[in-house]
């Protein structure tokens, strides 16, 4: 696989890229969507339009957003990018610019042997110069080879910084001081299935009858997190498409997601909706993303949901979470959505430690 070579490869340059201690490195700074580029101006204009194909994708919330936003620093301004989150080195392996000249100083030559035989233009440094930092080497063996594989491996390089990010926030999220392990433990002992819950999410809903449960954070203001899981028994893997997963989200959020008057509901706004395939811890699932409104127009945001199959329970899972924030951006905040999201484990992936742990809070 392509991931894999890309891998090997990072850990050959391991050797030559380590530098210092990790407990003397300061934490890296600056914003989730940041990726500070280090690239020759000359070099940059010809990748440009690649990066922002790949990183600046925009994304409705419904405001338009950037995935990413790119800042580009000369070769010379390195010292002062070393203490960021998201940094990308980029030039052809022997293009004579400063900043090739550099990967070249600081690649070994079985590294820089494989780049000039186009076998490999993509090596990761976690923490390079400062903790919960990814760094990413882009280079080629030419300026054009460079900008299509910046193209071809798209995915890839979304997915590494998008890591780094959910691993950063993750985090700072997951408190142990802010975490509301009765109603955690509770949903587990009931339904067989675990989230994490932080203090200022309130169980909203919990019904049953449906197989929903709802929390929510901050009602009626104007920051709004919901997050729902909601589970169908003795269910199939059939019902994996998105005809079936959009339907049975609408029927959910009719009943539940109401106004207070009962006049309105919330559904999906078809025209910003998209979905695909993805590994949802180590499982497959179909992954729903787009924007929700009211039936009635007064309101509206961007969603996120997850949906999979369970063998061992029978249980076809959605794993849902929205965001109300009229006036924010709100990228990041369904990004924090997501991380939470992503912590949900079905009852056979709780361990038995943990299951005893969170029992122990109810009695």
């Amino acid at each position: 696989m392509k991931i894999s070579k890309i891998l090997v490869v990072a850990l050959i340059a391991i050797q030559i890229l380590s530098t210092g201690c990790g407990e003397n490195k300061k934490r890296a700074m600056g914003n989730e969507d940041d990726i500070y580029i280090i690239a020759d101006s000359v070099e940059y204009a010809e990748i440009e339009g690649a990066l922002l194909t790949v990183f600046g994708k925009i994304i409705y919330t419904p405001q338009s957003e950037s995935m990413f936003n790119l800042i580009r620093k000369n070769y010379s301004e390195l010292e002062k990018v070393k203490k960021y989150k998201n940094v990308i080195i980029a030039a052809p392996i022997n293009s004579g610019s400063l900043t090739s000249k550099y990967i070249n100083s600081v690649l070994n030559k079985d590294v820089i042997k494989l780049v000039e035989e186009d076998s490999t233009t993509i090596i990761n440094k976690k923490e390079l110069w400062s903790k919960d930092q990814l760094v990413m080497f882009l280079t080629a063996s030419s300026i054009e080879k460079l900008s299509q594989t910046i193209l071809n491996n798209n995915e890839d390089l979304v997915y590494y910084f998008q890591k780094a990010s959910d691993t950063r926030l993750k985090r700072s999220l997951y408190n142990p001081t802010y975490e509301d392990k009765l109603v955690e433990a509770q949903l587990l002992k009931d339904y067989n299935w675990l989230i994490y819950v932080q203090t200022d999410f309130k169980l909203a809903l919990d019904k049953p009858e449906d197989n929903f449960v709802w929390l929510r954070r901050s009602p009626g203001t104007d920051m709004e997190r919901w997050v729902f899981v909601h589970w169908i028994e003795n269910s199939s893997p059939a019902l994996l498409n998105s005809d079936s997963i959009n339907a049975i989200r609408n029927r959910m959020t009719q009943k539940y997601y109401r106004t207070s008057n009962d006049s309105a509901y919330v559904e999906i706004n078809d025209e910003y909706r998209t979905s695909k395939e993805v590994n949802f811890n180590s499982k497959y699932a179909i992954m729903t993303q787009g924007l929700w409104n009211m039936s009635d127009g007064s309101m509206g945001g961007p969603f996120l949901s997850y949906t999979f199959y369970d063998e061992s329970s029978k249980r076809l899972y959605m794993v849902d979470g929205s965001i109300y924030a009229p006036k924010y951006y709100k990228k990041l905040l369904i990004q924090q959505v997501d991380v939470i999201l992503k912590s949900f484990l079905t009852g056979k992936e709780v361990t038995k430690d943990q299951r005893e742990m969170l029992f122990d809070e109810l009695d």
